[in-house]
């Protein structure tokens, strides 16, 4: 919440560097901005059956408390806005370019169109992100919409890249059940992520982890049984001429994932540890993506 308005942030696209430079009554006129585009993302939420999770959009007064100003985290929000820019361009012209195979290898043509599709949806979706004060469900699927771009841009990449390949079906199924894996905890960690916003509010650093409750335990559970299917993934990949050479990589990205979520259960969640573990996260599904499609296309 750095920034509560979108596309500009707070009414510039340079932000204020201090509190000086906004208005007096600044908390009042944007939670009266975003309670305006909650009430029309409402109507478009009932208009799609989802009638209660927009009632409680529209009835819980917390999602219009304002934060206070903090130029650090308006600044980190505004790069995050300036690096989706930069990234709207670069699919913008990934799609121009992928017209000249829409005859010859439709798929690369559609899969470049539809991330022109998904980052336009998902530039208009962080806005409700925001609108909604950082609603859990949002932040989960604006999350879940990036991994997503990921996965493409990684299809996009096996379909043009000249690395060797082979077909192995047993191993593109278990690359697919990792992922799928990755996908759950990770979605887990949005909701351990939920609690942990609950519990600071209330309660010292050092006390957060032990009072998560029961979704910090399943996680926390769930993620041995996620390292062991990569380890078998692991091994697995460094029998199968092709790949061989994403073992190793593959392997620091597990170990750092791993051990990114054990510094924060033991450290009190530092808050350096907690994007590298999201971070390493996606690139594991990202490097698993790759491996998948390259075992999926290549030759018998």
């Amino acid at each position: 919440m750095g920034c509560p308005d979108w596309p500009r942030c707070f009414g510039s696209f340079i932000p204020p560097t201090s509190i000086e430079q906004l208005p007096s009554d600044y908390k009042e006129k944007y939670a009266a901005l975003r309670e305006k585009k909650n009430i029309k993302f409402a109507k478009y939420l009932s208009a799609f059956g989802f009638k209660d999770t927009a009632e409680k959009i529209l009835n819980d007064q917390s999602i219009l408390q304002e934060t206070e100003f903090n130029p650090v985290k308006t600044w980190i929000e505004y790069v995050n806005r300036l690096m989706g820019v930069i990234i709207g361009f670069f699919i913008i012209a990934l799609a121009w370019q992928s017209r000249k195979f829409r005859k010859t290898e439709p798929a690369i043509f559609w899969t470049s169109i539809s991330l022109l599709v998904l980052v336009i949806f998902q530039g208009w979706f962080g806005s409700i992100v925001v609108s909604t004060n950082l609603t859990t469900w949002t932040i989960t699927v604006h999350m879940f919409l990036a991994i997503l771009m990921v996965v493409l841009l990684v299809s996009l990449q096996s379909k043009t890249e000249g690395a060797e390949r082979v077909k192995d079906n047993k191993l593109a199924l278990l690359a697919a059940a990792c992922i799928v894996m990755l996908f759950v905890q990770i979605f887990m960690g949005t909701e351990v992520r939920a609690a942990v916003d609950r519990v600071s509010s209330y309660l010292p650093r050092s006390q957060w982890v032990q009072n998560l409750g029961n979704v910090f335990i399943t996680h926390r559970t769930f993620s041995w049984v996620v390292l062991l299917f990569q380890v078998i993934l692991i091994r697995k990949i460094r029998k199968t001429g092709g790949v061989k050479s994403l073992s190793l990589p593959l392997l620091i990205l597990i170990l750092g994932t791993f051990l990114t979520g054990v510094g924060m259960a033991y450290l009190s969640v530092p808050a350096v540890l907690q994007p590298l573990h999201l971070l390493m996260a996606t690139i594991t599904i990202g490097t698993e993506a790759l491996l998948m499609f390259r075992v999926t296309n290549g030759n018998s």
